[in-house]
């Protein structure tokens, strides 16, 4: 008998050590990757700083196209931000059950998301002074300055609502107060996403914005996408022993996944018709994406959306490999709709200037991006994929950061 306790003790020593080994290798990993990001993202930003030696002029920014890769990525982070906080806030909201206790690293993903958005809105002002202006001349009948007011709202109730969330949690935070900061948080999620599709919605001098569904629609994509993202999270974060995860809830939020790509693509397609049904005003958007020259952006979403809807509603495919898959597909998907909206928006002209040339001889771009983009209006220079990456890893940076230093984890894993 004495032998077999003692067996038993080494054998439970041993797996003390095997766990330890595993969470230091994890730690160090996890180490590693924050140094990686810290330094792509110093090199983004002095990227950042050679713009802003000449303006950006330096990017291939131009009148006929004024907006360009950062603010197709602002689209995109806004988006990417409304999983964490739906994700989170819902299930308290209507008192549903959840998704295993990842609220807490929802929140975080979903904050992370929001500050890259507004750098990158930093980022294409052209310099950060411009920032005070936007204040000191503000013009409140501007879609554009509702969609600061509503986004700096949103980054605000969402840290807030993380705290709220670590003192439920401890014990010491009041689950009325957490519910009632619920509802706000998923209103200000709806609504940060609304104002933003209206500042291309409002546009009526572009026959590619121009159109009422674009609120609903880019509330589906950010629900669609926001999703993607805490799925590839939670996925990693759980093969990495971060979150214990009963796979089931990933299951659970795989099938979400596919409806809202159902959901996404039916609003795609009932805004195809009314533009392309036949003599309708806005047949030539409907080329452009179909054959045009936007062509390979609209099938790569519409072909990414099948794929993701087959693996989400197959149940023999709903295991974290092929969901993962999914979700990275979903977010492309998401991505090439951005680039859509945004260079479809300029590549059709709204008016004639006799001697202007459009294409790349107009952007300047060099001779590599010039042969992949010779049909378009804009096409990113170097520099802008430079300080993109670098602000997409000052985001990665800022999420690996707090998931080692914050509690986030469930209560009863910590």
């Amino acid at each position: 008998m004495a032998e077999n306790n003692s067996v038993s003790k080494n054998k439970s020593a041993e797996e003390r050590e095997s766990i330890s080994a595993q969470r230091s290798s994890r730690g160090s990993g996890g180490l590693i990757a924050i140094v990686i990001a810290a330094v792509i993202a110093v090199a983004g930003i002095a990227l950042w700083i050679y713009q802003l030696s000449d303006g950006l002029v330096n990017t291939n920014m131009r009148n006929l196209s004024s907006w360009g890769l950062y603010l197709i990525m602002f689209m995109l982070f806004v988006g990417l931000s409304a999983g964490g906080l739906i994700i989170s806030s819902v299930p308290r909201v209507f008192g549903v059950k959840g998704f295993g206790g990842i609220g807490k690293v929802a929140t975080w993903v979903s904050i992370c998301c929001t500050a890259l958005a507004v750098a990158f809105v930093v980022v294409d002002l052209g310099g950060p002074q411009r920032l005070w202006e936007l204040v000191a001349f503000a013009n409140m009948s501007s879609p554009l300055m509702w969609d600061i007011i509503v986004l700096s709202v949103y980054l605000i109730i969402s840290v807030v609502y993380l705290w709220a969330t670590m003192r439920f949690e401890n014990g010491t935070g009041s689950s009325t107060a957490l519910r009632i900061l619920s509802v706000f948080a998923l209103i200000s999620a709806v609504m940060v996403h609304t104002v933003t599709a209206w500042i291309f919605g409002l546009q009526i001098a572009r026959e590619f914005w121009y159109t009422a569904l674009l609120g609903p629609w880019f509330v589906s994509s950010a629900l669609l996408s926001g999703l993607a993202l805490i799925l590839i999270v939670v996925v990693v974060l759980r093969k990495a022993g971060y979150l214990e995860l009963e796979e089931s809830n990933i299951r659970r939020m795989a099938v979400l996944l596919g409806v809202f790509t159902a959901v996404d693509l039916y609003f795609f397609g009932c805004d195809l018709l009314t533009s392309g049904f036949p003599g309708g005003s806005g047949a030539e958007v409907v080329a452009l994406l179909t054959t045009g020259v936007l062509a390979p952006y609209f099938w790569v979403e519409v072909i990414a959306g099948v794929v993701t809807m087959v693996i989400a509603f197959t149940p023999s495919l709903r295991n974290p490999g092929p969901i993962v898959i999914a979700a990275a597909l979903s977010i492309v998907a998401i991505l090439c709709k951005r680039i859509q909206l945004m260079i479809g928006g300029f590549q059709i002209p709204n008016m004639d200037l006799p001697g202007v040339t459009t294409g790349p001889e107009l952007t300047g771009g060099g001779q590599a991006f010039a042969d992949v983009a010779a049909a378009l209006v804009y096409f990113p220079s170097p520099l802008e994929f430079g300080v993109t990456i670098g602000v997409v890893s000052l985001g990665a940076f800022m999420l690996l950061l707090g998931l080692r230093m914050l509690p986030l984890k469930p209560k009863e894993q910590e």
